[in-house]
């Protein structure tokens, strides 16, 4: 029997399959994050790995401008040598290579994988992967508490085997049902995502309108 792939391996994993449809997307192509091209994706993730100074502003607004600036100047680089340095792996300095963070890197290159994959026609959810998903399992708890802390009614996140994170206590409460994966999609902000949903008619719609991005 293998040993259990470490969160490091599986983040390597998605981070080569997102540099393997960079270059086969090129830098036009598009993404489900918002206006971003290709390009501009490859831009953030550059700097979220190497340029810790303009991380803060990926999440606080009043600091955004600098980060819109870093951000801008590395998406003027090469494509193909951003591409090379994603699928190099943030160096042994930057803050995102602590082993403890390894985690969120999965989850940060699974959105971001298929953000591009399922930006065109043609798409299909990827076969679950036990490893992968189990990183993305526990990632959600944590996602869903965040997303869906805004929600009127009760939310609970429940995966094909039972499994379930109760994202939001509330009153009449919603089930989302899928995949791992795929309710992290959802959870953060993604439309192109494989769910079902048990609940009220009208409660199910204010989740499914709920502004779940972080």
């Amino acid at each position: 029997m293998s040993a259990p792939r470490s969160a490091g391996a599986v983040a390597a994993a998605e981070r080569n399959a997102l540099a393997d449809l960079f270059l086969d997307r090129g830098p036009d192509g598009p993404t489900l994050c918002g206006d971003w091209t290709t390009n501009d994706l490859l831009a953030h993730l550059v700097i979220r790995e190497r340029r810790p100074d303009a991380a803060p502003g990926i999440l606080i607004p009043p600091l955004s401008f600098w980060t819109e600036r870093v951000q801008a100047r590395a998406a003027q680089r090469d494509f193909g040598a951003n591409v090379a340095l994603i699928r190099s792996g943030p160096p042994s300095w930057s803050p995102i290579a602590l082993p403890f963070l390894a985690g969120v890197d999965v989850q940060e290159y699974f959105i971001h994988h298929e953000d591009v994959r399922r930006a065109v026609e043609g798409w299909a959810p990827r076969p679950p992967e036990p490893a992968r998903d189990g990183f993305l399992w526990s990632a959600l708890g944590l996602l869903g508490k965040l997303a869906y802390r805004t929600s009127p009614v009760g939310v609970t996140l429940q995966a094909p085997d039972g499994r379930e994170h109760v994202a939001k206590r509330g009153p009449r409460p919603v089930t989302v049902l899928g995949e791992p994966g795929e309710l992290l999609l959802f959870s953060a902000g993604r439309e192109q995502a494989v769910v079902s949903f048990d609940g009220e008619p009208a409660d199910v719609a204010s989740v499914k309108g709920l502004d779940r991005g972080l």
